[in-house]
């Protein structure tokens, strides 16, 4: 037998909340994606700051056709078939398909069938960590769908009107519509994202035209193009009540409503670390959409992840940094334990190159801002703010500055704005007004944000906004500190916090920071 290489960074511990149900099918078809390195490594400190062109990008920074050419003759040894229409070099993935014997014999595995009852839901998985023969080891950076458990959760929060308490302000907190919160915010109003695209990130349910349509009547707007792109077979698919519906049209109705004449490409892929990374990659990627700002409203504790996915996805992060599209990501819906009996950020939120996005709860009085805490609805068996320190990620050089003295780790959140579901937005979700929250409506929000900043750098020529966070770590005058309440373990105070990171936007001084001298940030 041909000496192998173990994957160090695959390893993989049994699900969670799932049952073992017996080995998986030996007849099985299978996909797995394999990342494969860069032609040269990437560094954005190099960059300076500049934007790449898709051209520029694929010439330095793709996959190596020989490192593909590699993996084909691995593939046709194991019996396993080279999907080429999924495969990108840019993306640095080549798509394999087969039967599970033979993934089994070429990655060193042995899959087993599990069923997650929470979720009712069956998926394939492995314990253990990757092998492969000694001779094709050597470019592979991860291997993703060998394991389809779901991995993350979407960070929306229905407002439960059953849940009454005292309210933190003088005046009872209401609900809004997106037009609203950004005009307490005081977003930019003489730009409309005009000439950009938004993506959306979804992993399930879907959205329905006459949904969007009746949102934005009523709130005097044309419903904005919206487009669905199918990744690893996954579909814009409304209509389950317990489903994902109310992510997938809170995400497009809040950031259409910010940015109402910018398009949306809305990503659907399936909840695996494989559809997670693909869908990122292919939005990054698409020269057919072009999206310059991508909102994730999904994800999962940060040690839930296998370290080759978190390696993989925030190299995926820092390929979108290098060609400009800014990443708004959601912290999580759970406070300082993210859903764990610890203290955990939620990931991809915790990747050092996108900007997550915390809660907050906002009260008014009439277009003003009246009162604005950190959203915590945990005494009451609600959510609250994710937020915390990264055990992945060390502080980024930009960071460094803003955090408690002694910080270890990557801080979350960057950013915050409205999330409390008793401050929620108003959406139209399967037929139905409802009023939504969740660090969800934030990635949007601040995506809507980004996108009004692009059109205005397009006008006057100048590169997309881009890695945002560096620009905005030194304008911190350009938010509202938010100094009441606490997510659990974090309480607020002067400056960044781990709730509401540098606070709550405020949008002309924002925009007026992004469209200055330098057309965004410098790394």
């Amino acid at each position: 037998m041909a000496p192998r290489t173990v994957l160090e960074k695959s390893e993989r511990r049994a699900p969670v909340n799932a049952t073992q149900i017996g080995p998986t099918s030996p007849d099985q078809t299978l996909s797995v994606s394999v990342i494969v390195r860069r032609k040269n490594a990437l560094k954005l400190s190099d960059l300076k700051g500049r934007r790449l062109s898709h051209e520029e990008f694929n010439a330095q920074y793709a996959a190596d056709p020989a490192d593909f050419d590699r993996i084909r003759a691995f593939a046709q040894q194991h019996g396993l078939s080279v999907n080429e229409e999924a495969s990108s070099l840019p993306r640095r993935t080549i798509v394999l398909t087969g039967s599970a014997a033979n993934m089994e014999k070429a990655f060193g595995v042995q899959l087993q069938s599990y069923e997650d009852t929470s979720r009712k839901k069956r998926f394939h998985g492995f314990e253990g960590k990757i092998s492969l023969p000694d001779d094709h080891a050597e470019p592979i950076e991860a291997v993703l769908g060998l394991d389809s458990r779901p991995i993350a959760t979407p960070h929306f929060r229905k407002r439960n009107a059953a849940v009454s308490r005292q309210a933190a302000a003088a005046s009872s907190p209401q609900s809004f519509s997106a037009v609203q919160v950004a005009q307490l915010y005081n977003f930019p109003t003489n730009v409309n994202g005009s000439g950009q695209t938004i993506g959306i990130l979804e992993l399930g349910g879907g959205y329905d035209e006459s949904d969007l349509n009746t949102y934005f009547q009523g709130l005097g707007l044309n419903t904005p193009s919206v487009v669905a792109v199918s990744v690893d077979g996954g579909t814009n698919s409304p209509g389950d009540p317990n489903g994902a519906d109310g992510e997938v049209e809170l995400d497009i109705q809040v950031s259409g409503a910010v940015a109402n004449a910018a398009n949306i490409a809305v990503y659907f892929a399936p909840n695996t670390d494989q559809g997670f990374i693909d869908a990122i990659t292919t939005a990054v990627h698409d020269t057919t959409n072009k999206p310059s700002v991508l909102s994730i409203s999904w994800g999962g504790p940060e040690t839930s992840w296998s370290q080759s996915s978190v390696t993989a996805l925030d190299n995926a992060c820092q390929s979108a940094a290098a060609l400009g599209v800014t990443i708004t990501v959601a912290s999580g819906d759970s406070g300082s334990s993210d859903g764990t009996n610890g203290t955990t950020v939620d990931f991809p939120a915790s990747s050092p190159h996108v900007l997550a996005c915390g809660g907050t709860e906002l009260f008014a009085n009439g277009t003003q801002i009246s009162q604005e805490v950190v959203w915590d609805d945990q005494p009451e068996g609600g959510g609250a703010s994710g937020g915390g320190f990264s055990t992945s990620f060390a502080v980024p050089t930009w960071q460094t500055s803003a955090l408690p003295s002694g910080s270890s780790g990557r801080g979350v959140p960057d950013v915050s704005a409205d999330a409390s579901p008793e401050s929620g937005y108003n959406v139209v979700v399967d037929g139905q007004q409802e009023v939504v929250g969740g660090t969800s409506a934030v990635a949007p929000l601040y995506a809507g944000l980004i996108a009004l900043v692009n059109q205005q750098l397009a006008q006057t020529s100048k590169p997309t906004a881009g890695f945002v966070n560096p620009l905005l770590y030194q304008n911190a005058n350009a938010f509202n500190d938010i100094t009441q309440g606490n997510n659990g373990t974090y309480s607020a105070g002067t400056g960044w916090d781990a709730c509401t990171g540098l606070g709550s936007p405020k949008g002309e001084t924002i925009f007026t920071v992004l469209t200055g001298a330098n057309g965004g940030s410098v790394y």
